[in-house]
């Protein structure tokens, strides 16, 4: 139908072969555009296209510190240009920033837990203290599949910790101290939404960890056997109310692709804790329940890509 390119944006190869074979299925190809490194001229306008953003928070953990920024900055380049762009200036801030997106989801009426952001440690010391008693989460503000989360059942223990400068820091030096959400089975949910609209949702049995990446490769094949998660696509897992404030925060923030993690209190109540806009799939979950965000998503990009197309041109826009 048209030469208009569809460009991928990431930092990790090993995530792309999902979204590669929905591509095939299509007849289509991408543009594979690798921001582990690079570089932009920004006298010169951007080639023409859709660009889709899938940046991770977790660049760092593979050598990539500092690609995010330089994702930022090319989208900013990007959108001034006035080029499409999926997950765009928005959605990147929000990716790297766990506060930013607990402070806009509360702004929207997505109930979060209680959560407090300190940077050094003599002010997460001060925050630990006046915590109170019960368990306390302990994050980095950027982390990225569950990396750096530490449970502690004790604030003083957080508290001790700070104070000697041994807790694990984030590496953009902000640390988030959150409520424990105890749920009544282990489990949490993922809702994956595509286009700002709930696809389906995953029930993750944790096994106690928090590193929860549904990627076939983040987790060994064993990890059922060794208390690792587990996926299931689960129906109804999102009452309406959650769902429609959810969809407004993503609205708000300019995210057409995400992944929420939210678990239930004692009292089934639910409490978002993280998005994930650079959100991958689990393939064995999907194939039980035969279903495929992969494929649902290149089918949204290949729409989003011919519906732009299709529309008039702004008089007097750049590029």
């Amino acid at each position: 139908m048209t030469d208009l390119p569809i460009h991928v944006i990431h930092e990790n190869p090993e995530w792309l072969p999902p979204f590669a074979r929905a591509f095939e299925a299509r007849g289509e190809t991408f543009v594979d555009l690798d921001l582990s490194d690079g570089s932009i001229d920004l006298m010169a306008a951007p080639p023409e296209g859709l660009f889709y953003n899938r940046m991770s928070a977790s660049a760092h953990t593979r050598g990539h510190r500092f690609a995010p920024e330089f994702t930022a900055a090319l989208i900013a380049w990007l959108e001034a240009h006035g080029r499409p762009v999926i997950n765009g200036g928005g959605a990147i801030a929000l990716e790297v920033n766990k506060a930013a997106q607990l402070a806009q989801l509360e702004r929207a009426g997505v109930p979060v837990p209680r959560t407090v952001a300190a940077l050094g440690d003599a002010k997460v010391a001060e925050a630990a203290a006046l915590w109170g008693s019960g368990p306390v989460i302990v994050k980095p503000n950027r982390g990225g599949k569950g990396l750096g989360i530490q449970l502690f059942e004790d604030a003083r223990e957080v508290v001790e910790r700070a104070r000697a400068g041994t807790l694990q820091g984030s590496i953009d030096g902000i640390t988030l101290l959150q409520d424990y959400i105890a749920t009544t089975d282990g489990s949490v949910t993922r809702a994956e939404f595509i286009g700002g609209r709930l696809f389906y949702a995953v029930r993750i049995d944790t096994g106690g960890t928090f590193e929860l990446c549904p990627s076939d490769v983040c987790a060994p094949e064993d990890a059922a056997e060794t208390g690792g998660p587990v996926f299931t696509v689960v129906e109804d897992a999102v009452e309406p109310g959650l769902q429609a404030a959810i969809e407004r925060f993503l609205a708000d923030g300019g995210i057409d692709i995400a992944g929420v993690e939210f678990a239930r209190d004692a009292e089934g109540r639910p409490f978002v804790y993280d998005v994930n806009t650079n959100t991958n799939y689990n393939p064995d979950a999907e194939a039980a329940a035969g279903v495929s965000a992969p494929q649902a998503l290149v089918d949204y990009l290949i729409r989003e890509r011919n519906r732009r197309l299709a529309a008039p041109k702004v008089a007097g826009g750049r590029g």
